[in-house]
């Protein structure tokens, strides 16, 4: 029988292929590396590549606070068409002429993007109406109504104009759909446009250099768990404090710590400070965050990491 690792607790950052779904992905480690327990932080679609964050064990508790960071993202789009999905993976709905559009007025509009606040969500999206996923609505020949959500775009930049073929690059928020971002833009230059190729560069606090791939870890699974982060590396940038073995009994049972000279970071208080508290080994012991009690500065607890 072919050896599987056991079950693994931390993070492990892959590099996503094309073609697979990320749920295609993470069956595939699911079943061939032994990991019963596993999920991710922020999918990819089929033809995205790049950062996708895979959460083992103990480490789904922690996705939740992974989803919430910053992504990278660079692509290509071509102007001239327009698809049902806003990317080649839909039916063309539209093919017009570009004459009229220069590199001028694509480097505009892809600088424009900057100053969105809000975008329409794609009808082919896991995005729900009344509980059921966009994407299924629209497959069963229904009309989607028009969702919009909230944006933030802190940088766009073009990288190369050869048109048709434009490549972009984004930094934006959690949960931008950079389809809809391409699809608008070809809405504004009355062409059409749709987005060809998509790599996930960075998703807060990983980088695509830190990326495994897929089809190495499946051929490797005795070398599996030494390319697994563990649950203490997986929040980089949430600091740890480690507690004395009564603070840690405490915690266990559910007690809110209060913020003090052991158990401080820096020495004003502010509210909203996330930590991880470290058991005296140093095992992860739970997610918390600074709040104020009854006029006390505390520790609250967010998500407790001892339990199994």
């Amino acid at each position: 029988m072919a050896y599987k690792p056991p079950q693994q607790h931390g993070l492990l950052v892959l590099n996503k292929p094309k073609g697979p779904s990320s749920t295609r992905c993470l069956e595939k480690i699911k079943r061939g590396l032994g990991q019963k327990k596993i999920g991710h932080a922020g999918t990819l679609d089929p033809m995205a590549t790049g950062v996708l964050l895979v959460m083992l064990g103990k480490g789904t508790k922690i996705a939740q606070y992974l989803l919430e960071g910053g992504k990278t993202y660079s692509g290509r789009l071509k102007l001239g068409m327009a698809t049902d999905t806003y990317d080649m993976e839909g039916e063309v709905t539209l093919e017009s002429d570009i004459s009229g559009v220069d590199q001028a007025d694509v480097v505009e509009e892809i600088l424009a993007w900057r100053a969105l606040t809000s975008q329409i969500v794609p009808p082919y999206s896991a995005a729900k109406h009344q509980g059921k996923p966009l994407y299924k609505l629209t497959r069963e020949g229904k009309t989607p109504p028009v969702k919009t959500k909230s944006v933030r775009i802190s940088r766009a930049e073009v990288l190369d104009v050869d048109l048709p073929w434009v490549d972009f690059r984004v930094e934006c928020g959690a949960g931008t759909y950079i389809r809809s971002l391409v699809h608008s833009l070809g809405m504004r230059l009355s062409c059409g446009a749709t987005l060809c190729e998509l790599t996930r560069e960075h998703s807060h606090p990983f980088s695509l250099d830190q990326a495994h791939e897929l089809d190495q870890l499946l051929d490797d699974p005795e070398g599996f768990a030494e390319k697994v982060l563990p649950l203490d590396k997986a929040l980089p940038h949430w600091p740890g404090l480690t507690l004395s073995a009564e603070q840690a009994k405490l915690v266990k049972n559910g007690a809110q710590l209060e913020y003090g000279p052991s158990i401080a970071l820096g020495k004003t208080f502010a509210q909203g400070l996330k930590a991880m508290f470290l058991a005296p080994d140093g095992a992860p012991l739970a997610l918390v965050e600074t709040q104020e009690k009854d006029g006390i500065p505390v520790w609250s607890i967010l998500r407790g990491l001892w339990q199994n």
